[in-house]
């Protein structure tokens, strides 16, 4: 059976290098006879803010109950955003705090500390874009931004495994570097199809 893959492009900017990555990783999936849709974060309408948290409902625009639907079809999801201080880009949280929603992405169990994750059967790849070496970002920030993403987003909602690919450091890296990254992040999309 064919994978359905769903990259999310998670950098408000739609010609940031985030947007070439995710193209690169959707022509080797789709090269490879993988179904694939994206969902760039850049490209939506929407409101960010969850004005109320739990509290009281916020209806959903048009383009976040399409953005379930896509995560919902697919069964490997793909994140591809920078690390800015330490985390994800605004946009991005607030696309997780908008849809990864209770009766979505997980659901709470009456009169228990549980609860059911939604999300499961589906894996995830995270493709990290950084200005920070690798060395630093893990042995100083601990992976802050990886580990919140992985476990406190992903994992709470059951999707599972999450691989990481760290793309570091962009700042002052050459034309023929980010080829080079261009080309990983292709063929790890072909090589998950």
């Amino acid at each position: 059976m064919k994978s359905k893959i769903a990259i999310i492009t998670g950098h408000p900017d739609p010609q940031s290098y985030c947007a070439a990555l995710s193209a690169a990783y959707g022509k080797g999936a789709g090269g490879a006879g993988t179904e694939v849709r994206h969902i760039d974060l850049s490209q939506l309408d929407f409101n960010p803010n969850l004005a109320y948290g739990y509290r009281q409902r916020t209806e959903l625009e048009e383009d976040l109950l399409e953005a379930q639907e896509t995560i919902r079809w697919a069964d490997h999801l793909v994140f591809v955003y920078p690390t800015w201080w330490g985390s994800v880009p605004a946009v991005l949280k607030g696309f997780i705090d908008r849809v990864f929603l209770p009766g979505f992405a997980y659901r709470y169990r009456k009169d228990s500390i549980w609860w059911d994750k939604l999300l499961q059967g589906r894996s995830a790849h995270l493709i990290v874009t950084l200005d920070t070496p690798s060395i630093f970002n893990r042995l100083i920030y601990r992976r802050a931004g990886h580990r919140v993403m992985k476990h406190n987003v992903l994992g709470f909602c059951g999707v599972k495994p999450v691989r990481i690919t760290e793309i570091t450091p962009v700042r002052g890296s050459s034309p023929e570097q980010r080829e080079r990254w261009l080309s990983k992040v292709q063929r790890l999309g072909a090589a998950r199809a």
